[in-house]
């Protein structure tokens, strides 16, 4: 009789510029790169694009994965964004009541998301750094959402007028990057993982 290898859980903080899949592809940095070796049996649940950074889980547990990305069971996840120009009360409210967006070609209606205007957030430094414009203002927002359309966030704040520079995920549920930089990974325990996804 097999015994099921009982499942692991880690929280990565995934740098820019790399890829949310251990495959190769081309010349791009992969998690396959990072400073650790996880099992064979453990994937990313969902994924951020390359030119994001932040909070990705990676687990073992098919269970928890296959909830986690059914949109019937919303999880929250909260991102912070660096936009192009200052951000008006008017532009983060209409983000909050939801916008239209473009998904495989069609108009789609962002569900009700929290979005709050706020100071910059201490973040580590990203390599390479934006772009500075001394003429430019830049300003900062948190957006949670319970949805993940492709490039979301993204097309959420060009939507209302404001291009991201920088975006990173910093929670999903309770789960939080705090105190960690790109490239760290910490194992959970399953109670640690299931208490900071509100399971």
């Amino acid at each position: 009789m097999t015994h099921l290898a009982t499942p692991r859980y880690f929280l990565i903080y995934k740098p820019y510029l790399m890829l949310s899949q251990f495959s190769r592809e081309g010349d791009k940095p992969t998690l396959a790169d990072l400073a650790f070796d996880f099992p064979s049996d453990v994937y990313p649940v969902g994924r951020l694009d390359a030119d994001s950074e932040g909070l990705l889980l990676l687990t073992s547990d098919k269970q928890l994965n296959h909830r986690l990305l059914n949109p019937k069971f919303r999880h929250e996840r909260t991102y912070y964004v660096q936009v192009d120009g200052q951000l008006t009360t008017e532009a983060a409210e209409k983000l909050a009541t939801g916008v239209t967006i473009s998904v495989d070609g069609k108009p789609y209606q962002t569900l009700p998301a929290i979005a709050q205007i706020l100071p910059e957030p201490k973040l580590p430094i990203r390599n390479p750094p934006i772009r500075y414009r001394a003429a430019i203002p830049t300003s900062w927002l948190a957006i949670s959402l319970h949805e993940g359309k492709n490039r979301q966030v993204r097309k959420m704040t060009a939507a209302v007028g404001y291009p991201t520079l920088r975006l990173v995920r910093w929670s999903i549920e309770t789960l939080t990057a705090d105190g960690m930089q790109p490239g760290d990974v910490r194992e959970l325990s399953r109670d640690e993982a299931m208490r900071g996804l509100n399971l």
